[in-house]
């Protein structure tokens, strides 16, 4: 088995996710197109570098393609993340870096959520975590964008006796409404010019470099830790796989 290829375990709990009813020619062997998937979104390569022992490299590209617009990729990771630990949720940000040649032209009228910020053009993975890092949601926006209000969408599964714990980026009074009236309680960073003093707990904020460690695994993904691909949704969806991954390694590692 390759570096990069799909464990006996993870393809126990991916196959019976899989599609299971396909018109015409027999579908070429699953595993082996995953496992070229996952190679590609490690290493960062184009999709025609990809080994040739996954086979023809147009069946990776239009499997991949074909099972977005299917929304299996979103089916799996709901399946995997089903069991998630609400109590304690954690959301943060991160930029990615464009790859030059992937920078929207003039003639692209798509919205491709890449923006101008520091780092130059780039877009902003927003992610919100469980209580052992794991996530939950996932989005992506213009690397400009402002975290507190692109948390609003994101929150949904924190509910009554839940705790969601953010930096000052979230601390916003729309924010603190929306979770106080779910029963919910908002551990967030209050800003320096905040006038009336806010409850705030610093030791179950430091629980918080949990949704950091999230950042950092995902970047160990090359395909991930530089936006190669052109369209948003492509781009997202590698997001989703490598989350999967992360998944699947903690459910084996718990078994």
């Amino acid at each position: 088995m390759a570096r990069f290829d799909l464990t006996d375990f993870e393809w126990s709990v991916i196959q019976p996710l899989l599609p299971n009813k396909s018109r015409g020619v027999a579908r070429v062997d699953d595993r082996r197109v995953l496992s070229g998937i996952f190679w590609r979104l490690r290493t960062g390569a184009p999709w025609a570098d990809i080994p040739a022992r996954y086979g023809p490299h147009t069946t990776c590209v239009n499997r991949f393609n074909r099972w977005r617009k299917a929304g299996v990729w979103d089916r799996i990771l709901s399946a995997v993340s089903k069991a998630y630990d609400g109590d304690i949720q954690m959301i943060d940000s991160s930029s990615i870096r464009v790859h030059a040649r992937r920078q929207r032209s003039k003639k692209q009228t798509r919205p491709r959520w890449m923006g101008r910020s520091r780092g130059g053009l780039t877009t902003k993975i927003h992610v919100l975590v469980d209580a052992c890092g794991l996530p939950i949601r996932l989005k992506i926006t213009e690397g400009q964008a402002h975290d507190g209000r692109s948390a609003q969408d994101m929150i949904d599964t924190v509910e009554r006796g839940d705790l969601l714990l953010a930096d000052r980026a979230y601390d916003s009074n729309a924010l603190r409404q929306t979770l106080a009236a779910r029963g919910a309680t908002a551990n967030v960073k209050p800003t320096p010019n905040r006038v009336a003093a806010l409850r705030f707990n610093g030791r179950l904020y430091r629980k918080r470099n949990l949704v950091e460690r999230f950042f950092n695994k995902i970047k160990h993904y090359r395909a991930v830790a530089t936006r190669y691909d052109k369209r948003d949704d492509n781009f997202l969806t590698s997001i989703k796989l490598a989350s999967i991954r992360i998944w699947l390694r903690f459910i084996e590692s718990m078994t």
